[in-house]
């Protein structure tokens, strides 16, 4: 048998073209990923604590913080790492959990994304029944069945990607695992990954797109048929909303596969724009459009400051 020597660990070469701009970086990085972390705890606390804030939308919108303090968690604390102490190196199984956690958490926002649509579309063009259509048992289905498919997503990508062999180069050219960039190190042949996960991460997010397409002009034909100015505003209102964190979602995945002759450099900023920044601003478009969002945060931070007093 020929002799190789099995890969144990992987060096991510990070952000193209930063050398010299390390501690600038560094210090952006964090404060959006403490700003991230902030701005989806207090989102999460503000909801559950309030309970008129006790909904479906904002039921969805608690998972979509979960998803979102999870996602910013993938990638950024192994880059400031990176950036503050020059280590480049991750283990096998460091790569697998980023591989994992990658395809999971953005094959979950994507679903929920969806979900969010269809909770808008009922609200709006069925008024009178969203309590019936939208209770507690079937969002807890609807919530329960977008984790539980996006991990079997991430398993089957992940499994299939870590069962090559790696016996050769190990240096990544990402700031991340992810599966394309992995696969391009294994000493075997890719073309089952390789196709296995185009048609994933192709057919799930264009699906998701073309329902959250169809929920909107449904949506839109509704809002233009009400006679209430009041009631146009407020359904245009939580629409735009949502509308906004899909677009930020779908956004940069659109760029970078639709515009093949950027160059790694503008790819990588609007690839990180959508690790980095969406996470941060999904809870801030939130809160800005929403009063009732407003009302339990300054009711959180006054009973927070209550007990600080006693």
């Amino acid at each position: 048998m020929e002799n190789r020597t099995v890969v144990s660990e992987f060096i991510l070469l990070g952000i193209p073209n930063t050398k010299g701009h390390e501690t600038i970086l560094f210090i952006s990085f964090l404060v959006f990923y403490l700003c991230t972390l902030l701005g989806n705890l207090f989102i999460l606390s503000a909801i559950l604590a309030d309970s008129h804030l006790h909904t479906p939308m904002y039921f969805f919108l608690c998972n979509l913080s979960v998803v979102d303090l999870g996602f910013s968690s993938i990638s950024t604390p192994k880059l400031l790492v990176s950036l503050w102490a020059k280590s480049k190196t991750i283990s096998l199984g460091g790569c697998m959990s980023q591989v994992f956690f990658y395809h999971f958490l953005a094959s979950t926002e994507c679903l929920l994304c969806t979900v969010m649509a269809y909770d808008r579309y009922v609200a709006i063009c069925h008024p009178l029944r969203y309590l019936i259509i939208m209770n507690w048992r079937v969002c807890a289905i609807l919530a329960a069945g977008t984790w539980i498919t996006s991990s079997f997503h991430a398993i089957i990508l992940t499994s299939l990607t870590f069962t090559l062999p790696y016996c050769g180069p190990n240096e990544v050219d990402y700031f991340l695992c992810d599966i394309f960039p992995v696969v391009k190190l294994a000493c075997a042949d890719t073309y089952v990954i390789e196709t296995v996960t185009f048609i994933n991460t192709g057919v799930v997010p264009m699906t998701c797109f073309l329902l959250i397409l169809l929920s909107y002009i449904r949506i839109v034909y509704s809002i233009l048929k009400m006679t209430s100015a009041e009631g146009r505003r407020k359904a245009a209102s939580t629409s735009i909303s949502h509308m906004t964190v899909v677009t930020l979602f779908f956004g940069p995945c659109a760029v970078v596969y639709t515009q093949p002759q950027l160059s790694k450099v503008l790819e990588t900023a609007v690839q990180l724009f959508g690790y980095v920044a969406t996470p941060m601003l999904n809870p801030v478009i939130y809160t800005l459009r929403k009063k009732e969002v407003k009302a339990a945060l300054r009711k959180l931070i006054v009973a927070l400051q209550s007990r600080k007093v006693l």
